[in-house]
């Protein structure tokens, strides 16, 4: 029985043998992304957006209008802080997953991956500890 296929075996052998993948990966990305790019230029022309308000140019305060002029204030660092704390925290995190789904494979060096990790959660508590009595977890 014959089979036809769109993609001869050849090709297939082709690209998973070549860096044929690569290349059209890379290039699929950049179309994409010059085509995003100007599709996000011309849907606001297509739209009649394509004139700046007032309204876009002003700077937002969870929906109030500022008081001052920005140039004039400064505004709070905590939230910045926070959220780069969190993130801090959360890649840290990350990293103890893979560790403990691959913590099996190290047959003849337990002891010494288990020091790794115990290195990297001394460190992570040391900071944590840090911030803490920093009191940069303060919500004031």
């Amino acid at each position: 029985m014959l089979s036809f296929s769109p993609i001869s075996l050849g090709f297939q052998k082709l690209v998973a043998e070549s860096r044929l993948t690569v290349v059209l990966l890379i290039s699929w990305s950049v179309v994409m992304a010059a085509g995003l790019m100007f599709l996000t230029h011309l849907l606001p022309k297509l739209f009649n957006r394509a004139k700046v308000k007032r309204i876009d140019e002003s700077p937002y305060e969870c929906g109030m209008k500022p008081y001052r002029r920005v140039e004039k204030h400064r505004f709070s660092v905590h939230f910045y802080l926070v959220a780069m704390l969190f993130i801090l925290f959360d890649i840290e995190a990350a990293f103890l997953f893979p560790w403990a789904v691959t913590f099996r494979d190290f047959a003849a060096d337990k002891l010494f991956v288990l020091g790794e990790m115990a290195v990297f959660l001394g460190i992570l508590v040391v900071g944590f500890a840090y911030v803490w009595k920093r009191g940069a977890l303060e919500w004031e």
